[in-house]
């Protein structure tokens, strides 16, 4: 096994009696884990992005294929997906908007992550569709993100201030 497996395995022992990185309060093992080892599925779009962003924190990257249309893969694997993931830190997750009707919808979120030292964050409009009773990634239509200024609520919901908090963290 290699240590970057255990050490994803490691931290989600140590997350699950402590607040899912999802963003909702709760705990992982309540909330997204169920989901991560297929004994639920999300009945909603926001829930799935959610889900998703938990997947590429603890490197689920079956899951992410598994909630991908395979419409819309692209050659997208699991080799792909672990390309940079050890080298990435996600430090939060917004959700500014989540609209549904009765099999598509849109999400509109901030992933924010460090990678090489820089703070960066996937800005997307994500579209889900519903096959089956699931829903499904497909496409999403990517923003250009700006850091907070240094005084505004840090992007990992610590609540301190931005300066104070993942500024810090850039080198």
């Amino acid at each position: 096994m290699n240590t970057r497996l255990i050490n994803t395995q490691t931290a989600k022992t140590q997350m699950a009696n402590t607040r899912c990185p999802c963003g909702q309060n709760q705990h992982y093992s309540e909330c997204c884990e169920p989901y991560h080892l297929n004994v639920n599925t999300a009945a909603d779009v926001e829930t799935l992005m959610r889900s998703r962003y938990c997947a590429f924190v603890f490197q689920e990257f079956q899951y992410l294929l598994d909630t991908h249309h395979p419409d819309f893969l692209n050659g997208l694997s699991i080799a792909l997906l672990a390309e940079n993931a050890s080298s990435t830190t996600w430090l939060g997750l917004t959700v500014d908007e989540a609209n549904q009707t009765a099999n598509h919808g849109t999400v509109t979120f901030k992933a924010w992550f460090l990678h090489d030292g820089i703070i960066d964050a996937i800005f997307e409009a994500s579209q889900f569709e519903r096959v089956g009773g699931q829903w499904f990634y497909t496409t999403g239509e990517q923003k250009q993100a700006k850091l907070p200024k240094r005084n505004e609520t840090c992007i990992c919901h610590s609540g301190k201030k931005f300066k104070t908090c993942c500024l810090k963290k850039i080198s």
